[in-house]
């Protein structure tokens, strides 16, 4: 327990310096106008009433930091929960943990994340289920080869392949899916 206190006090550190970074404030007056308003202050009573905690942040500072204070957190949440689920399917390489760590926009987390979402039942994925994923891959690997006579090879109305099309359509998914989750 003392060392989850200890992650989100540095974490709270973290966030107020990069915030006081951004609008030209030191941490301290940032964690002070963050505590406020935490406690449930407004920007204007911030900012008119309470000078003197937060060293004299004016209203434009003070909704500034509000908002990137929002994002911030918002940002952490999302980070702790990509990198659980990343962890929780065994495929968090230290690699990928520390672009996960560096990653300082949510698109550019999710971006990451992309690759290891859990995904409903896709049409690549339904193709893989059928086999077709042999198709694919050689139809990339030697476009030379004829398409309908190599997916031929893969009908089996068993696996709900009826015919070439079906087959070529499988593999189209296949690829889609793999190149649209490149990042």
């Amino acid at each position: 327990m003392h060392d989850a206190k200890h992650a989100q006090r540095q974490l709270a550190q973290q966030i107020a310096q990069t915030i006081a970074d951004e609008i030209g404030a030191q941490t301290a007056q940032v964690s002070a106008a963050v505590g406020l308003l935490d406690e449930g202050a407004s920007v204007p009573f911030i900012a008119r009433y309470r000078k003197e905690v937060t060293g004299g942040l004016d209203d434009t500072q003070l909704r500034n930091l509000e908002t990137r204070l929002t994002y911030l957190r918002e940002l952490e949440d999302r980070r702790a929960a990509v990198l659980a689920s990343i962890g929780e399917q065994g495929k968090l390489s230290d690699e990928l943990r520390n672009e996960i760590l560096a990653a300082d926009t949510k698109s550019r987390l999710e971006d990451l994340y992309l690759p290891y979402k859990p995904k409903r039942r896709t049409r690549a994925q339904i193709a893989r289920e059928a086999g077709l994923e042999p198709l694919a891959d050689g139809l990339l690997g030697d476009p030379t080869q004829d398409p309908q006579i190599f997916a031929a090879t893969f009908v089996d109305a068993d696996k709900g392949v009826a015919d070439t099309k079906a087959a070529l359509e499988g593999a189209r998914a296949i690829l889609m899916e793999r190149w649209g989750e490149d990042a």
